[in-house]
C-alpha cells in the first residue's frame, strides 16, 4: 500500500511538473506587420493595420505577443495602442516608422500614443523618425506663451512595469517622448537626436512620474535633454550624455495650482556638452502652488563648455513681464540638495548661479568637490553667485563658493 501511494505521488507530480514546464516554455505568438498587411513603402498610411494587429496581440489570451516592425520604412499616421491586454507584449522595431511631414496631418497630441498597458516592452534596432524639419518653422513658442501645440512623437500615459531599449527617435516635431503617470519603467540604450535649434524638442519629459530608470542613452535636441515636472519621485539617471540641449531640467514649476512634490532625484555619471545649462531647477518667480523640491543627488558631473553648469533659477520667466500675472516670490521650497564631484568648463563666468526665493529660501544645499573653469580665459577664473541659500561646501572649490 505504502508502495502504491508512493507511485500515485510520483506520478502526479510528474504530471504537474509537465504542465508547469509546458505553460512555461509557450513561445510569444508573433505578429509580424509586414505579413499582416502593412507596406514599408514610405508611403502608405499602415495606422490602420498597426492598430489592427495591435488589437490582436493585446487580446490574446494564451501567451505572450511580439508585434515584429522588419527593416523598411513603414509611413504611418497618428495611432493610439490602448490596453488593458491580457498579457505581456513585446514591441520590437527594427525599421523604420516615419511620420507624416505636414503636423497637420497628425490629429493628435503624441504622434505614437501607449496608454492603460502593463508589461509593456519597447526594442529594436529601428527608428522612429518624427520628420520635424517643416514644422519647426511654425514653432513660436519662444515668443508666443499660446502657440499651438505639435504632436510628441512617442508618449506613455498609465503605463507600468515595463521598458524601452536601443530605438532611436529622430527630428521630432516637438518632443521625443513623453511620460504621463508611469511607474517602475526603464530606458535604456535610446539615442534621441535633433538640432540644437529645433524648437521645444525635450529628448524625455515626465511628469507624475515614479520609479523612472534611465541610463546609457545619448541625448541631443533644442530643448531640455531631460525634463523632469510635477509629481515625479524616485528617478534614477545614469550614464548619460546631453548636448545639443539645455540640460537636465527640473521644471519649470509653479506656475500651475495644484503641482505636486518633486522628490528623490539622483543624477550621475553623466556628461553636458554645449548645452545652454547643465543642473537646472528652474520655478516661476511668481508661483501658484507650495510645493517642496527635495533629496537631490548630482554626482560625477562632467561640464564640457556649457553656458550655466550649475543653475538653481526661482526666478524664472521666459516670457516677461511675468509679475502682470501673479505677484511675489516663489513658494517653490528646495531643500535637501547635494552636488558632488562637478567638473569641467564654462562658457560663461558665472559658473554656479544659486538664486532662491526669498520667502522660502533652499535649504541643505551641499557643494562637494566643485571644479569648473571658465573656458577660454587664461587662468579660467569663473565665480559664483547665491541669493537666499542656506548649506556648506568641503573639498576643492572652484569657483569659491558664496554659500552661508
Amino acid at each position: 500500500m505504502t508502495c502504491i501511494s508512493f507511485a500515485f505521488n510520483a506520478l502526479c507530480f510528474c504530471l504537474f511538473f509537465i504542465v508547469v514546464a509546458s505553460r512555461s516554455t509557450v513561445r510569444p505568438k508573433v505578429f509580424n506587420v509586414q505579413r499582416h498587411g502593412a507596406k514599408p513603402d514610405g508611403k502608405t498610411d499602415n495606422a490602420n493595420a498597426f492598430t489592427s494587429i495591435w488589437s490582436r496581440a493585446c487580446k490574446r489570451i494564451s501567451g505572450s505577443s511580439k508585434i515584429y516592425v522588419p527593416k523598411g520604412t513603414f509611413y504611418l499616421g497618428g495611432v493610439e495602442f490602448v490596453g488593458p491586454c491580457k498579457n505581456p507584449i513585446e514591441f520590437i522595431i527594427d525599421g523604420t516608422l516615419l511620420a507624416p511631414a505636414n503636423p497637420s496631418d497628425i490629429k493628435q497630441d503624441t504622434w505614437i500614443n501607449f496608454r492603460y498597458i502593463n508589461n509593456l516592452s519597447i526594442s529594436g534596432s529601428g527608428t522612429l523618425d518624427g520628420q520635424g524639419k517643416q514644422s519647426w518653422p511654425h514653432n513660436d513658442c519662444h515668443t508666443n506663451p499660446n502657440c499651438p501645440k505639435l504632436a510628441m512623437t512617442m508618449g506613455f500615459a498609465f503605463v507600468n512595469n515595463s521598458n524601452i531599449k536601443d530605438i532611436t527617435s529622430l527630428n521630432s516635431k516637438m518632443g521625443h517622448f513623453n511620460f504621463f503617470s508611469v511607474h517602475h519603467f526603464n530606458i535604456t540604450g535610446v539615442t534621441i537626436t535633433a538640432p540644437g535649434d529645433s524648437p521645444n524638442t525635450d529628448g524625455i519629459k515626465m511628469g507624475s512620474c515614479s520609479n523612472i530608470q534611465i541610463s546609457d542613452t545619448n541625448i541631443g535636441t533644442g530643448d531640455d535633454c531631460i525634463a523632469i515636472l510635477s509629481g515625479t519621485t524616485n528617478l534614477n539617471i545614469s550614464n548619460v550624455n546631453c548636448g545639443p540641449g539645455h540640460g537636465i531640467s527640473v521644471g519649470s514649476l509653479g506656475k500651475n495650482k495644484d503641482e505636486k512634490d518633486v522628490k528623490d532625484l539622483i543624477v550621475r555619471d553623466v556628461i553636458f556638452n554645449g548645452t545652454s545649462d547643465g543642473i537646472r531647477i528652474k520655478n516661476w518667480e511668481s508661483s501658484a502652488s507650495k510645493i517642496l523640491v527635495s533629496n537631490f543627488v548630482y554626482e560625477n558631473i562632467q561640464m564640457i563648455d556649457v553656458g550655466k553648469p550649475i543653475n538653481i533659477d526661482q526666478k524664472y520667466c521666459p516670457h516677461p513681464p511675468c509679475e502682470h500675472e501673479r505677484k511675489g516670490e516663489s513658494h517653490v521650497q528646495i531643500q535637501n540638495l547635494k552636488l558632488k564631484n562637478i567638473y569641467g568648463t564654462s562658457k560663461n563666468k558665472v559658473a554656479v548661479n544659486l538664486q532662491c526665493s526669498k520667502i522660502f529660501p533652499c535649504k541643505n544645499v551641499e557643494l562637494i568637490d566643485i571644479n569648473i573653469k571658465q573656458n577660454g580665459v587664461k587662468d579660467g577664473s569663473s565665480t559664483s553667485v547665491c541669493e537666499n541659500v542656506d548649506g556648506f561646501a568641503r573639498g576643492k572649490m572652484f569657483p569659491p563658493h558664496c554659500l552661508n
